[in-house]
């Protein structure tokens, strides 16, 4: 893109808004809330990534789809900068975002609990005594049970609706 007019940030936002998540395909990136900022610099794009957790294994990927999908537009001058603080919190997941896991069959995290700070409030819900309640993402009924922690990705944990008996992911509280 040298020489020609940088294209507008409210356009690459546009851009970034159709990349979808490796691991959850139905959220784009920017509704997972990980695209913390995208500014020119210069000549230089510069986007910003905050990735859900320290240890994310998608991360690379992630990368180098947001790298792809500015490059295939024209932008030859870009810089991508990791950000870990703040940490990423599920409270950034977009409303759109929540809605398109619920959609898919992911129940979203509840509304406010990650940004529960007290301590006690986190060991309860990794200890599994919290009293959090989970609506099924199909039926809408809160009758749900935990099965396990760890679901098929590091970010969910396992759940069964014991009104429709299916089992679900539910994207945890971080």
């Amino acid at each position: 893109m040298s020489g020609a007019a940088h294209p507008d940030i409210a356009e690459i936002w546009r851009w970034l808004s159709q990349v979808p998540d490796p691991e959850i395909p139905v959220i784009s990136l920017t509704d997972l809330g990980i695209i913390r900022g995208v500014e020119w610099q210069g000549d230089t794009l510069v986007v910003t990534v905050t990735p859900t957790y320290s240890g994310c294994p998608a991360t690379s990927l992630i990368t180098l789809d947001i790298e792809k999908a500015l490059r295939d537009r024209g932008i030859d001058r870009l810089r991508l900068e990791r950000q870990l603080s703040p940490p990423w919190t599920t409270d950034w997941i977009s409303a759109q975002g929540r809605e398109s896991l619920r959609a898919y069959g992911i129940a979203p995290p509840v509304d406010g609990t990650a940004a529960d700070g007290r301590l006690a409030g986190r060991i309860a819900r990794l200890a599994g005594t919290s009293n959090l309640v989970i609506a099924c993402p199909r039926c809408g009924s809160t009758a749900t049970e935990r099965l396990s922690q760890f679901g098929s990705t590091p970010c969910k944990a396992s759940y069964r609706c014991t009104d429709c008996l299916e089992p679900f992911d539910y994207f945890k509280c971080i």
